[in-house]
């Protein structure tokens, strides 16, 4: 199974959205009276974009920024510094009711499907709240509307009184999905959407997002720790490491050829049903805290590759062909020259 072809930006081939230079921190409290005692920068100087109809996968170890920055660009987190542009207005500094509009043309699907349902009001209150919210439909539209996107998901109309709990896991996530494509918008952004699934209904939710792409048009940030998910679902891919994208490429490039050293380490670990076949290439240690982050290039700790400049300093994200971009100072010179 491969993603569906990139649908075309209708008018001009600029992205749906853009990120540029963002960097978002978290603060530390401490003391017995609760205070500030400093930063922590989550996401660093990350650039990213996803064209129309395009699904971009992000990939990286439990603690290196991806759900930051998934929440970053849907606007549950301000950022620090640096822009998030949708169709080229940047939301990085607004809030209020100012970002009402832009929540209809981005919205989120969350990893449990459990808490991410209000479990006092029923599946249609739930599914029906955004158009609510948005001023768009009440009475008796808008119940027809919530049944026609249960009818889309999955689920029967005659459960639409029913409560959250009465429903399987797969069944919550097809409602959050509803929930998230009732104000048809542009963009989701699915964090870990099918890991707290069975492996059968993760395939089922995998057809119904490449369905919604290819009836709606709709560009995805799929954030996910499975590299056989992200290899499924997305166009391109970018791999994060303590809060740096450290390698962006399209799909077949990236799982056929990864550059940076920790890329190469992902992609070795996925299982192979041979062991023969099987290849372990496992960076040393465990990946640091994101309070006590190495200088440099953040991965020299582990990185079996590692040169005196990948301690003092960072290696920029550089395009070294055909779209594949990686920031490693040993891949930039044996491919660039540079």
């Amino acid at each position: 199974m491969s993603a569906e072809p990139r649908k075309d930006a209708p008018d001009d081939d600029a992205p749906l959205l853009s990120v540029e230079d963002l960097n978002v921190e978290y603060a530390i409290m401490g003391g017995i009276i609760p205070r500030v005692k400093g930063k922590i920068r989550a996401i660093e100087n990350v650039n990213l974009d996803i064209g129309r109809g395009e699904t971009l996968g992000l990939v990286g170890e439990s603690g290196s920024g991806k759900s930051t920055l998934g929440k970053a660009i849907v606007r549950l987190l301000k950022p620090a510094s640096g822009k998030v542009s949708i169709d080229g207005r940047d939301i990085a500094g607004i809030g209020g009711s100012e970002l009402m509009p832009y929540r209809r043309r981005v919205q989120m699907v969350f990893q449990d499907p459990y808490s991410s349902l209000n479990p006092r009001i029923t599946a249609g209150e739930t599914v029906g709240e955004p158009l609510l919210v948005h001023g768009l439909m009440r009475g008796a539209a808008l119940k027809e509307r919530v049944a026609e996107l249960f009818d889309y998901v999955g689920i029967r109309r005659d459960r639409m009184g029913n409560f959250p709990a009465e429903f399987s896991g797969g069944q919550r996530q097809r409602l959050c999905i509803a929930r998230a494509i009732a104000l048809d918008p542009k963009l989701i952004v699915a964090d870990e959407a099918v890991s707290a699934l069975d492996v059968s209904v993760q395939a089922q939710i995998l057809n119904l997002f490449r369905r919604l792409q290819r009836e709606m048009g709709l560009s995805f940030l799929f954030i996910s720790h499975d590299l056989g998910v992200i290899a499924t679902v997305s166009h391109r891919v970018a791999v994060m490491y303590l809060g740096r994208v450290i390698e962006l490429a399209p799909r077949e490039s990236l799982f056929a050829r990864p550059l940076h050293p920790y890329t190469e380490a992902l992609v070795r670990s996925v299982p192979v049903p041979d062991p023969k076949k099987a290849r372990h290439f496992n960076p040393v240690g465990e990946i640091p805290s994101m309070t006590s982050k190495p200088a440099g290039c953040h991965f020299h700790t582990r990185c079996p590759l590692v040169e005196q400049v990948c301690r003092e300093k960072a290696p920029p994200l550089v395009d070294v062909g055909a779209g594949h971009q990686v920031a490693c100072h040993v891949r930039q010179r044996e491919l660039t020259g540079a």
